[in-house]
């Protein structure tokens, strides 16, 4: 059964381009395309666009998912040539330029696009997909949202229910998303926690962070790693660096030294891979499984069928494969357009050149760092604070969003009451609270749970 919507009849000429996927590489090329008159059908799961930047601001109540999330019929409301299905789609063939739904619908283009982004690579960690929670979609951050709330509420009820890890937050994974998740649960335990729950115990809370390299943030410099170190410690997070985790439970996770740290909320952001439909489609794939590209985003063998973002393999200059950055994904999303725009024209494509325009990462309420320009410029504390707000808000969709985003930032920064946003609650959030089998339950503060060195 086909889907797809037959053009006007003035507009028989116009290529018809198929989206597939909402993110920041799929968003940016629809855009561009119907800014050329290009008729576009958008495909996503969701009926939105996430930025998901900001989502680890949802799963610690600073923002709620509205401010994070737009209607991808309102983003495109002005656009009369984009054409938006909220569909699954589980197969491609890239040589009819045709995907299939889960419904049993099929769309075809006369140029296929693939942005179907990245899900979370556990690298084979026993228990680690099925006790860990990711934090990569606006799903998941409620979520999470969703356990840090039972959590509390549960210990709050029951102050027992710390010795089972019931205020024992760890997350795996140093770089930019673990670094700003364990530095906004440390500040949401640190300000939060004692105003919304004044019987509690807010001293007995714990961030832990697991990282296998020997510094936070690797692509920054030797001096951002100190800062931010210094600054999650200063915070109250127990680094565990040089370190791996070995199996993670429903009551625990237990690293390759030995140590056993009693949880019930795990944050997984140890590393990304290509999303599932990519092994499907018979491309050739890279590391990570993401799919090769050639120099102007399209595959080997197939000119009009193009992969952007995460799901996209790329060499850049220095022969590693781009990094999956929001950023890297958005110039995509423009440059593969441009080459759509230009095959259309006759004339010939231009090979992808990312401009980096620098890296920034939140530490916590008044920390950050950013860097900027060619040689590579670093700023820390209060001006990359204030740089990374103003980025980011540029970047979110609306000004309705961003207004919200400013107001929920002063809020927070100000009074430190973040109540409005922790009013989810769903059932799946609930926590079983029975030992695991042969599991120890050490204080979170017990000897046991503190880092080596």
């Amino acid at each position: 059964m086909t889907r797809e919507a037959e053009p006007d009849a003035g507009a028989q000429q116009q290529p018809h381009v198929v989206v597939v996927g909402a993110g920041f590489a799929g968003v940016s090329a629809a855009q561009k395309l119907a800014d050329a008159g290009v008729r576009v059908t958008l495909l996503d799961r969701h009926n939105y666009h996430q930025f998901q930047p900001l989502l680890y601001q949802v799963a610690t109540a600073q923002l709620s998912p509205d401010d994070v999330g737009t209607p991808l019929r309102n983003l495109f409301r002005k656009e009369h040539d984009v054409a938006v299905k909220e569909v699954e789609v589980t197969g491609v063939d890239p040589a009819t330029r045709t995907v299939t739904t889960a419904d049993g619908g099929t769309y075809t283009g006369d140029y296929l696009v693939l942005a179907v982004g990245a899900q979370p690579n556990f690298f084979r960690t026993s228990g680690a997909a099925e006790h860990t929670m990711p934090l990569y979609s606006l799903r998941d951050a409620e979520r999470l949202r969703s356990r840090v709330i039972e959590v509390c509420d549960a210990a709050d009820r029951d102050p027992d229910l710390i010795d089972k890890g019931a205020l024992t937050f760890v997350v795996v994974g140093g770089g930019a998303t673990g670094v700003e998740i364990a530095g906004a649960l440390a500040d949401f335990l640190n300000r939060v926690l004692p105003g919304q729950y004044p019987d509690l115990p807010a001293h007995e809370a714990r961030v832990h962070l697991v990282d296998h390299g020997n510094a936070l943030l690797g692509p920054f410099s030797e001096d951002a790693h100190e800062y931010a170190a210094k600054v999650l410690q200063k915070d109250g997070v127990r680094l565990h660096m040089g370190r791996g985790v070995q199996e993670v439970t429903p009551g625990s996770v237990r690293l390759d030294d030995g140590t056993v740290l009693s949880t019930r909320c795990v944050v997984w952001a140890g590393g990304l891979k290509a999303a599932e439909l990519a092994a499907g489609i018979g491309l050739p794939r890279g590391r990570g499984g993401r799919l090769v590209v050639g120099q102007d985003l399209s595959v080997e063998g197939y000119p009009r069928v193009f992969v952007l973002g995460d799901v996209a393999s790329l060499e850049g200059p220095d022969g590693d494969p781009y990094p999956q950055l929001g950023s890297v994904a958005l110039q995509q999303g423009g440059w593969a357009a441009k080459n759509i725009l230009a095959e259309e024209a006759g004339e010939p494509r231009r090979a992808f050149h990312y401009h980096d325009k620098g890296t920034m990462a939140m530490i916590g309420r008044g920390a950050a760092v950013a860097e900027f320009g060619k040689k590579r410029h670093e700023l820390h504390g209060a001006i990359a604070f204030s740089s990374w707000l103003g980025v980011h808000a540029w970047l979110m969709s609306g000004i309705r969003s961003r207004t919200d985003a400013f107001i929920s930032w002063g809020w927070d920064y100000f009074s430190g009451n973040r109540a409005p946003e922790l009013l989810d609650h769903p059932e799946e959030a609930t926590v079983d609270w029975s030992d695991p089998p042969g599991i120890p339950s050490p204080r979170p503060h017990d000897e046991a749970a503190v880092p080596a060195g």
